[in-house]
């Protein structure tokens, strides 16, 4: 058996605890009776967990390794983590024997609470006991440090154990890989890897393909997906109803609708029928599309042909409906899917209540808000940032601001998005030093702050009035390290313009070219305003040939302000044509 260089990591605290007295829910183990699987099945929470453990570490003989296994593997099917680890550090102490399966678990667990770290530092005690290494822990490790989006670690990894000929991955190793590598956007790794694996002693099989099929489709690249799709015909691999639904996934992303039809029949003929998945796909490709109704014909579908819809269905129609802004009928969905025995998820709330918001209905959406908690569920940081964002919008400062104190105290962490909607509603109602406050403290406690919240705040200092307060928070931007945008250049240039300081508006321009940030055409468009509104006509002309040069074009404003400059003063007219003259020579 080989070794293997194992990563150093500092073990978590274990936390022991066994009660003393059983609880109403304990199982009873009569003398000397080995365990069978009713003994398992009634293990329904952790008091019983642990009570099972204490039984069996007291019976005589000990209960195989086996056993033990077993209720490891049922408390990490509950998610009790932590509570694995407890037990597997007193079955050290008290000498239990163990066995790769229990190791595996005591990895697993360490996976699922996100500290691959602390795995690694398991396997020395496979080595101590002389108990060699199986795929699966590798392939469990793999897993656990994909989940942690460390994908350079989990690479390497599966090079060394490759390289080295520490095991032979076989087709659950190389989907692990490949499955981690195409949900974090590395198609072309994933494509790789399955030639390698085409080439090799394992070989690829409809599950494979599958991943690298619905990571193709994903990434919109439908040619290389078909293309693949008849290779794996060519090897003998029927298709199945995941790809198939992966690749009508792809064609409902770029509205190929036709294609979609096709491929329905070819499934079909293959007596493939679709499944709630595969009408999922569908359905919320044509609500995207703004096609609902005919989503909802699909749903009817469904039901004739024995798939019953799911909250995933529900949720796509009644976001198709908000979305064509027909809040009715996506109410009578929410009922629908009630009156059904569907328990509404949070995700079914926050599209209602966004819809309702969208309308300005921000008594149907609170009335909504309220009714989360009644039900017994809990709003997410969506909701929140939501209908804080409604409130704003209908000028409902106060039970915005008491939203806010609400969401610190009891409900979700605020981010980043609801910092800016505080931000952006203090200003759109004058609330400049409410602003101000708020950003110092987001700045003071070193709060994660991007561009966009500069250029929320130098738009509006701008807008109130503040535009040296906000040239001053401008100058600051690099030191922060960060680099202004676009739209960071647009504000001040607007700010300078509204104030009739063109000669500025124009220093800021060279600004942008001079830090590789493009002016465009709003840049120009918000400059020659400012011209027009001065009347500084020969300056306006002059630039005008700039911004056509350019291939910039006149916005509506622009247009209008242009209209009503030549009616007060027809002689422009003719400076303009003179422009165009010139501009084709």
């Amino acid at each position: 058996m080989k070794r293997i260089s194992l990563r150093n990591g500092n073990a978590i605290p274990f936390i022991s605890f066994f009660p003393n007295s059983h609880s109403a829910s304990a199982i009873t183990v009569k003398g000397k009776v080995g365990l069978n699987s009713s003994n398992f099945d009634k293990v329904k929470s952790l008091d019983d967990a642990v009570n099972l453990f204490n039984q069996m570490v007291r019976m005589k003989p000990l209960p195989s390794v086996v056993d033990f296994s077993k209720l490891f593997k049922n408390m990490i099917s509950m998610k009790h983590y932590s509570a694995v680890l407890s037990l597997f550090r007193e079955m050290q102490k008290l000498g239990i024997p163990i066995n790769v399966f229990i190791l595996t678990g005591v990895i697993n667990s360490y996976c699922l609470m996100h500290r691959s770290d602390c795995a690694f530092s398991v396997l020395p005690i496979y080595l101590k006991n002389g108990i060699p290494f199986g795929i699966v822990t590798f392939t469990t490790l793999l897993r656990g440090i994909f989940a942690e989006n460390k994908v350079k670690d989990a690479v390497e990894l599966f090079k060394k154990l490759v390289r080295e000929k520490i095991c032979e991955p076989d087709e659950v190793m190389y989907a692990t890989v490949m499955n981690g590598l195409s949900k974090r956007g590395h198609t072309d790794k994933t494509l790789s890897l399955l030639r390698l694996m085409e080439q090799g002693n394992t070989k690829p099989n409809i599950y494979i393909y599958n991943i690298v099929i619905d990571s193709l489709c994903k990434d919109r690249n439908l040619d290389a997906a078909f293309t693949l799709l008849n290779e794996m015909k060519q090897r003998g691999i029927p298709p199945n109803v995941v790809t198939y639904s992966s690749l009508i996934d792809g064609l409902c992303r770029i509205g190929q609708w036709e294609k979609v039809k096709i491929l329905f029949s070819e499934m079909v003929n293959h007596n493939i029928y679709p499944d709630v998945c595969s009408f999922n796909i569908l359905t919320d490709g044509l609500c995207k599309e703004g096609k609902v109704e005919d989503a909802e014909e699909i749903m009817k579908h469904m039901v004739k042909k024995g798939v019953e819809p799911n909250i995933i269905t529900y949720n796509a129609i009644m976001d198709g409906y908000c979305l064509c802004g027909r809040l009715d009928r996506a109410r009578r969905i929410f009922d629908i899917l009630i009156e059904k025995g569907i328990e509404p998820s949070i995700f079914s709330y926050n599209i209602l209540i966004n819809g309702y918001c969208k309308k300005k209905n921000l008594a149907k959406a609170m009335q909504l808000f309220c009714e989360i908690s009644r039900k017994g569920s809990k709003a997410d940081i969506v909701t929140y940032n939501t209908i804080l964002q409604g409130l704003f919008e209908v000028g409902r400062i106060g039970v915005a601001k008491q939203l806010f104190v609400e969401m610190v105290s009891t409900g979700p962490v605020p981010d980043l998005c609801t910092h800016h909607t505080l931000l952006d509603g203090y200003f759109k109602y004058g609330l400049v030093e409410e602003a101000m406050s708020l950003f110092n403290k987001l700045v003071g406690k070193k709060e994660t702050i991007d561009i966009r919240s500069y250029n929320i705040i130098i738009n509006g200092l701008c807008k109130n009035g503040e535009l040296d307060k906000a040239h001053a928070i401008f100058e600051k931007i690099y030191s922060m390290g960060l680099l202004p945008n676009a739209r960071t250049y647009n504000t001040m240039i607007t700010g300078f313009c509204l104030k009739g300081l063109l000669d500025e508006a124009i220093d800021m321009l060279r600004k942008i070219e001079g830090n590789n940030c493009l002016p465009n055409n709003v840049t120009y468009n918000v400059i020659l305003q400012g011209y027009l509104r001065c009347r500084k006509i020969n300056e306006m002309v002059t630039f005008m040939k700039e911004m056509t040069g350019r291939g910039f074009s006149f916005d509506a404003t622009t247009a209008k302000l242009l209209v009503n400059s030549i009616s007060e003063n027809p002689s422009v007219l003719d400076m303009i044509p003179k422009f165009h003259v010139e501009n084709k020579k």
